[in-house]
């Protein structure tokens, strides 16, 4: 019954989403600059990539190394590109959630070169207002560009569940190849697209991926990362 496992997905992703709040204060987890995203931590000296996200990019249910952040890490060492992944993904968080804590990878310290923005299937799941989702996310780009004018940006582009209804799915959808367009961004294709649907690539939950998974979305995401750097 496709109906009833939207249903069923759409709990059980909320769910999972909300299992931790982000803080109001926009402070990170106190290791959150720690998980440099591979096992084996990149030098702190190191210029940032920050994938900024909830949690699909702090990888729910999966290991420290099996995240993406951790596999993108994986790609950079191989290729010997100087960079640091940063884990900046936090589970339940949402666009809100998100401007509250960019300021964090600011600091001098953090070094931000690239900024990866994967927020927004909270906002969709909690029913919240596309049209301020939408402004969040350009208050992330315009805020970035006044902190850090020569880092790339990068946006993730993200669908929402069919039981939604036709035409919020629509408008959802709509939201991110504009703001790309608009702001001068580099929108990332659907990193899901192999991924969601299914079974064998996904947790029990049947939203976040398994280590498998996250591998498939992560080489999806690398495609278009890599020639930025």
């Amino acid at each position: 019954m496709p109906g009833l496992r939207c249903v069923l997905l759409l709990v059980g992703f909320v769910l999972a989403g909300a299992c931790e709040s982000p803080s109001s204060n926009g402070a990170p987890p106190r290791d959150e600059l720690a998980r440099s995203g591979s096992v084996t931590a990149a030098p702190q000296s190191q210029p940032a990539l920050v994938f900024l996200g909830d949690s699909l990019t702090a990888g729910l249910g999966l290991s420290e190394g099996e995240a993406l952040p951790a596999r993108i890490q994986a790609r950079l060492d191989a290729e010997h590109l100087g960079y640091r992944s940063i884990n900046a993904g936090r589970s339940g968080d949402t666009t809100a959630g998100g401007v509250a804590r960019l300021d964090w990878y600011f600091r001098d310290s953090v070094d931000l070169r690239v900024l990866i923005i994967g927020l927004g299937s909270n906002d969709a799941m909690r029913g919240l207002s596309l049209e301020a989702m939408e402004a969040n996310l350009r208050e992330m780009i315009r805020r970035t560009r006044e902190r850090k004018p020569e880092a790339k940006i990068l946006l993730w582009e993200l669908r929402t569940f069919p039981n939604m209804g036709r035409e919020y799915a629509a408008a959802y959808e709509a939201v991110f190849p504009r703001v790309a367009e608009s702001e001068k961004v580099t929108l990332i294709p659907f990193p899901l697209e192999d991924v969601a649907g299914h079974p064998e690539l996904n947790q029990n939950d049947g939203i976040h991926p398994t280590a498998e998974g996250a591998e498939k979305v992560a080489a999806r995401i690398w495609a278009v990362l890599r020639p930025q750097l």
